[in-house]
């Protein structure tokens, strides 16, 4: 069930709603105590109770926080309010890469520029040990501009 704004988990109050994927509905919030905006990404209701679905939700958190690069967007916490699984991440601007793409095709430099900024990423993930599984490749990584 989608959250509505107001509601609250933890310190943090949906704001509004941002998008939904396979593991979990994206949120725009505002952080009670820091005073600023992140995204909160809540596992869905019906995977709530698959053990290993949450597993695989805590792992994800763990494995983007292990990890600090510009081009990979910042894990700020992980928690559990009214039987809901949620980390919190930076809130990042703009659009997808795959909108981006779409919408307007790059000029070459740009896209050999967002080529790089893309490779820098998943290096730094590399180092780490981490492999992205995920068919959207880069769906954490930061968007160049």
């Amino acid at each position: 069930m989608p959250l509505l704004p107001g509601k609250q988990l933890g310190p943090y109050q949906i704001t509004a709603a941002l998008g939904a994927g396979g593991m979990g509905e994206v949120y725009r919030a505002k952080d009670t105590r820091l005073g600023r905006e992140v995204a909160i990404k809540v596992l869905p209701d019906h995977l709530g109770g698959d053990a290993s679905a949450l597993a695989r939700f805590e792992r994800e958190a763990k494995v983007l926080a292990a990890v600090s690069h510009p081009n990979i967007l910042t894990i700020f916490d992980v928690g559990r309010d009214s039987g809901l699984s949620f980390v919190v991440m930076e809130l990042l601007p703009g659009e997808t890469l795959r909108t981006r793409i779409s919408q307007r095709r790059p000029r070459w430099p740009d896209a050999v520029q967002m080529g790089i900024e893309i490779a820098e990423g998943l290096s730094a993930a590399h180092s780490k040990g981490i492999m992205h599984r995920e068919s959207q490749a880069g769906k954490h990584l930061r968007n160049a501009r």
